[in-house]
């Protein structure tokens, strides 16, 4: 992490690297802010024909790495927000969400998209805390 002006910019090697002028998350007292995260592969690679499970997986993956790398945890998760493609994807959405977070259940918005960059299917962000 690097820190400027009382906010700590969180960069790990356990999610992929921004694609453009933003960081990975940012911490500013006991919160984190995780950028919109695509399904995107460690060494930068995208695959648009990974099935929406498997861009799910990979998504929650990324984003809970930047949480973790963060200082806090899945069960310190306030709130995500989905961008999915495809209104049908909601149920299956929702199963591996809840699979991953278990009993904790965050606040969530899931907002259906016509389309995301590189024809991925899914996009999330998240607040989580320290405490």
């Amino acid at each position: 992490m690097t820190e400027r002006i009382g906010v700590s910019f969180i960069k790990t090697e356990r999610a992929p690297k921004p694609g453009g002028h933003y960081a990975q998350g940012a911490r500013n007292g006991d919160i984190i802010f995780v950028s919109g995260q695509l399904p995107i592969s460690l060494d930068g690679s995208r695959d648009a024909g990974l099935s929406f499970e498997d861009q799910t997986r990979l998504v929650l993956g990324s984003v809970l790495a930047i949480v973790e790398d963060g200082g806090s945890s899945v069960d310190r998760v306030l709130k995500v927000t989905a961008y999915i493609v495809g209104i049908e994807n909601w149920p299956l959405f929702n199963s591996i969400f809840a699979e991953v977070f278990g009993d904790w259940r965050p606040a969530r918005s899931v907002v259906p998209v016509p389309a995301l960059h590189y024809g991925c299917l899914i996009e999330l962000e998240a607040v989580a805390s320290l405490k």
